[in-house]
């Protein structure tokens, strides 16, 4: 029987990813609003896409340090069901945009080693959910979608906050069920792990993976 583990399919573009992602039974869509990413998508674009998810899942905008001039645009053009916080917003930011607009809030928070694990406490005082992710490299351009995973041992002891939190950081069909096995998540989230190429979903390893974590 498949277990109950959710899943969120990030960096969706086309409708045929919205398409793919809602046939494997993903449980969130995300949409990239960072023009660095090869995820990006225009909030046109978005909008368009947005109206093909299916009722029941949720529809996630991933901002990188947004202001709320962009905010104001993403959420007044996208019918969205949460936001999502990937850059280096404070918990006091975390917080004021909550109140601004209504919607649920999911905040990152990049882990490398012990000293990490500390800020996720301090962020689940004001998140809705939690997206714990590796911490990008110094050098690396992107806050997320990097491909790398942290050791998930620095949460095997600590598998429960007083929100819902999800499992993010080198995610792929073959290792997905290991990494919740390992870590007590019922969430993952993956985008780079289901591309077969850069910014390019692949709608066969969208499936693997949903089923790979479900099982």
């Amino acid at each position: 029987m498949p277990s109950n583990i959710r899943v969120k399919i990030s960096g969706l573009r086309t409708a045929a990813d919205v398409a793919a992602a809602a046939s494997a039974g993903a449980t969130y869509m995300g949409f990239v609003f960072f023009p660095k990413s090869p995820r990006n998508i225009s909030i046109e674009d978005a909008a368009a896409l947005a109206v093909e998810v299916p009722i029941g899942v949720a529809k996630v905008a991933l901002v990188v340090n947004a202001d709320d001039a962009l905010l104001d645009t993403i959420t007044a053009a996208v019918p969205l069901d949460m936001l999502q916080l990937h850059g280096s917003e404070t918990p006091e930011r975390v917080a004021e945009v909550k109140a601004r607009y209504g919607l649920p809030v999911m905040k990152a928070v990049g882990i490398a080693d012990a000293s990490d694990v500390p800020a996720i406490d301090d962020y689940a005082a004001v998140a809705d959910q939690l997206l714990i992710d590796a911490k990008p490299p110094k050098d690396a351009a992107l806050p997320g979608g990097n491909g790398l995973a942290f050791d998930w041992t620095l949460l095997a002891d600590r598998k429960y906050w007083t929100v819902p939190w999800m499992l993010a950081g080198g995610l792929t069909p073959d290792n997905v069920a290991e990494a919740a096995l390992r870590t007590g998540a019922s969430q993952v989230d993956v985008s780079s792990g289901v591309e077969g190429a850069v910014g390019v979903k692949d709608a066969g390893l969208i499936a693997s993976f949903v089923a790979a974590a479900k099982a």
